[in-house]
């Protein structure tokens, strides 16, 4: 990730299909001021706050579990159907140290390991590598997960005397793949995770952005038997930029001293040693944001919604046109999101990279590293959201020029 910025910060004239991040033409300052206001005076009007208590509530440290938390399960109760009890949700900074706080929560010495889905974002198994967590791959495929294979790890790993602890994967348009795990498989993998007792960590940034329009139900909401992590972002729904993410943790564990509490608990414990709390004016921006459209993100979302639809099909249809077949340059074709994977006759390294945004101006990214490949690959991810439409079309002019230039040096046209 920071190659990508620091490429990126090299070479600004270069039009990007690597970023991963939301639009920027749906943005403006006022938003942050109005949202802001909007949760103030849900302070005032709804919890009947003082102005001291709004101005200590927006302005001192906080609540280390967060002050938006009644707010984010009320979004996951109208958006997702789940009956989240919020004090199990800990909002975080990002889904980032969500994701690391659970780790570390799940990590209790070198006989644990983390199951991820591969391809996985290099953030989680980042993570994982930064806590001393080793990561073993399991196989995606056609349905986003192969649940043979996941078994076979999980018992191998036992076998070894290691403990799996959990299983990372994004179920919905998954970073890099583009991958929808279809409902059937979604029963299948509870069914694994009850059996063979091991958590899922469920990472949803995608889940309102799918191509038709028809979502399906996340994890969690078909969880009975709290197997499921629920990791959220708000970067992609609300702003980047207030680096506001939740976890819902409802599991009950030990709390040593012959009792039970909520895993969410344990992680707050673990915050508290980190950030200490999650930025109340951040919170609050995002609360602002929920609130006006009743807590409803999707609401919230159905212009970028359609926008993101129409990038993706741009994209799509986009490729289709430059590459015509036959043509050794493929791609698959995601459900929803941001991500395309492209298959290119060549192999794709980070200087090649370069290259691109230096020759051409056009700025990807390589596939290697989700697969923590020791070696360069043959594909790369294209991303939809950061560009308008006509930005799209440029930015896909530029890659066929250097893809049909590269592949030319090898001897292969078409």
């Amino acid at each position: 990730m920071n190659f990508l910025n620091e490429i990126a910060g090299r070479y600004p004239g270069a039009l990007s299909l690597a970023a991963g991040a939301p639009y920027e033409g749906f943005y403006d300052v006022e938003d942050v001021h109005r949202c802001l206001r909007r949760f103030c005076e849900h302070l005032r009007a709804d919890r009947g706050y003082s102005e001291e208590q709004v101005r200590r509530t927006l302005l001192q440290y906080g609540r280390t579990k967060g002050i938006v938390h009644d707010l984010i399960a009320r979004h996951l109760s109208v958006d997702e159907g789940m009956d989240a009890d919020p004090e199990s949700i800990v909002v975080t900074v990002g889904f980032q140290e969500g994701l690391f706080l659970t780790l570390r929560t799940l990590r209790r010495d070198a006989r644990d390991v983390l199951l991820a889905v591969t391809p996985a974002y290099v953030g989680a198994t980042g993570a994982a590598r930064l806590l001393d967590m080793p990561v073993h791959p399991v196989a995606g495929g056609p349905g986003g997960v192969d649940t043979d294979d996941l078994v076979r790890h999980i018992r191998a790993a036992r076998g070894a005397g290691l403990r799996p602890r959990a299983c990372y994967l994004v179920p919905d348009f998954a970073n890099p793949s583009g991958v929808r795990i279809p409902l059937d498989l979604r029963h299948e993998l509870l069914d694994i995770a009850r059996r063979e007792d091991i958590l899922l960590l469920e990472d949803n940034p995608y889940g309102l952005f799918p191509l038709k329009g028809e979502r399906l139900p996340t994890l969690k909401a078909l969880d009975t038997a709290r197997s499921v992590v629920y990791l959220g972002s708000l970067s992609k729904t609300v702003f980047p930029g207030t680096r506001v993410g939740y976890v819902m943790a409802d599991q009950l564990v030990a709390d040593g001293a012959g009792g039970s509490v909520r895993l969410a608990d344990h992680l707050a414990r673990v915050k508290s040693m980190i950030t200490v709390n999650t930025s109340p004016l951040a919170q609050a921006v995002v609360g602002g944001r929920l609130l006006e459209h009743g807590c409803s993100l999707e609401r919230a979302n159905a212009r970028e919604a359609v926008f993101y639809r129409r990038g993706l099909e741009r994209l799509s249809d986009g490729l289709a046109r430059r590459f015509p077949a036959p043509c050794p340059v493929t791609w698959n074709a995601p459900d929803g999101g941001f991500f395309v994977v492209v298959s290119v006759p060549f192999e794709v390294t980070d200087a090649l990279l370069e290259r691109s945004a230096r020759e051409h101006r056009v700025l990807w990214t390589p596939l290697h590293p989700f697969y923590d490949s020791p070696g360069p690959m043959r594909q790369l991810r294209l991303s939809c959201s950061a560009l308008p439409p006509d930005g799209i079309d440029e930015a896909l002019d530029r890659f066929a020029v250097f893809v049909r230039a590269r592949a030319a040096e090898d001897g292969i046209r078409w």
